[in-house]
């Protein structure tokens, strides 16, 4: 009597499973989801292998149901059958293939990448969400992602853009005050695609299209020379800074979108009037070095921390490094509404802001004689 090889076992068996009765094909399915994830002593990669052709046929007669739960115990195995993982992954359910497309670590880069350009937007968020994820796989999001898709590419700390995802992104946020701002607050955007997002656009032609990209020679662009606004900038924008105050619209939205379009007269008007300080006093905090000032102004304006580091990271196009964000969101979050309001308004800062204006127009006087 010939014994039979392994492989020809395996043959077997395969073809069982493909006519067996459906309830007992759910059985075989969760014994080896038992075995996959209870074999810990075992060596993973060749039971993966082993049982990858058998789970194949499985999936072809379940219901989806169980493919769920499959995808979900194969997306936390280190190691898990290959074949089966790309199946699930791009299953047309989100539900069966999100589970691997989020955390699996059995997909490849290729795998990725053809998913990413052909599935739908819920699977492309799920992509979008890895940790790590691949600069091609960033790429392929960017270029066949909707605005959502974008969104959660920004919103993974985890993702670190090449240029040209840069390039395009800029592209997509030109159109869109939400990604901007997003884009604005990551720690990590560099100061050339900050100037690009910080500076005035033009209205998109009408011919242009939602994937127009930006060269990256035009996100390179010079930097935004710093310049205050004049006192009948000031003047002009406050009727309206007012009236929107009035009907409860000067908020968080609102003062992030004066931030991130770099509209200073509304922005230090808005903080004036939130926290009650003096025009002159939040322009000197506006162009002070140190941060504490800006920081405790916003915390006295009831303003949120995304909004405050908005407003800290697109102050004339400065950024703050890794340290200084940690430092003013502590101080952000430990700081009292009082003691913050009675600082701005009547404090030490308030004092010197005075002082600095009495000198900077005293100067100017000097200069005009």
């Amino acid at each position: 009597m010939t014994a039979n090889s392994p492989a020809d076992v395996l043959v077997e068996l395969e073809d069982a499973v493909a006519t067996c009765p459906l309830d007992r094909c759910a059985r075989i399915l969760s014994g080896i989801m038992q075995l996959l994830t209870s074999s810990r002593d075992r060596p993973q990669e060749l039971l993966a292998n082993v049982v990858d052709g058998v789970l194949l046929r499985l999936t072809e007669r379940v219901e989806a149901n169980a493919l769920i739960e499959l995808s979900t115990a194969l997306a936390e195995l280190a190691v898990a059958p290959p074949k089966t993982v790309r199946r699930l992954a791009s299953h047309h359910d989100p539900e069966v293939a999100c589970p691997v497309l989020l955390r699996s670590q059995s997909l490849s880069t290729a795998d990725l990448k053809s998913i990413a350009a052909s599935s739908g937007e819920r699977q492309q968020r799920a992509i979008a969400a890895r940790a790590p994820i691949d600069p091609p796989v960033i790429e392929t999001l960017i270029e066949a992602g909707s605005r959502s898709v974008c969104a959660a590419l920004i919103a993974n700390t985890e993702a670190r853009f090449p240029d040209a995802a840069y390039a395009a992104l800029v592209g997509k946020c030109l159109a869109d005050d939400e990604l901007t701002k997003a884009l604005a607050v990551r720690p990590d955007t560099p100061d050339t695609v900050m100037r690009k997002l910080l500076s005035p656009s033009p209205a998109p032609k009408s011919g242009a299209g939602p994937k127009a990209t930006v060269s990256l020679q035009a996100v390179a662009a010079a930097p935004i020379v710093p310049k205050l606004p004049c006192a009948a900038a000031y003047a002009g924008a406050r009727p309206e800074i007012i009236a929107l105050n009035r009907i409860g619209k000067l908020n968080d939205s609102t003062v992030n979108r004066f931030a991130i379009r770099g509209e200073t007269a509304n922005l230090v008007t808005a903080l004036s009037v939130l926290s009650g300080a003096p025009i002159e006093i939040v322009e000197h905090l506006m162009t002070d070095d140190d941060c504490e000032g800006l920081v405790m102004a916003c915390r006295a304006s009831r303003l949120n921390w995304q909004t405050t580091l908005a407003i800290l990271g697109n102050r004339y196009g400065r950024r703050l490094s890794v340290a200084e964000r940690e430092r003013a969101q502590h101080m952000f979050e430990t700081l009292l509404l009082s003691t913050s309001q009675w600082t701005v308004r009547w404090g030490e800062i308030a004092a010197s802001a005075k002082e600095g204006s009495r000198e900077h127009r005293g100067a100017e006087m000097g200069i005009s004689r």
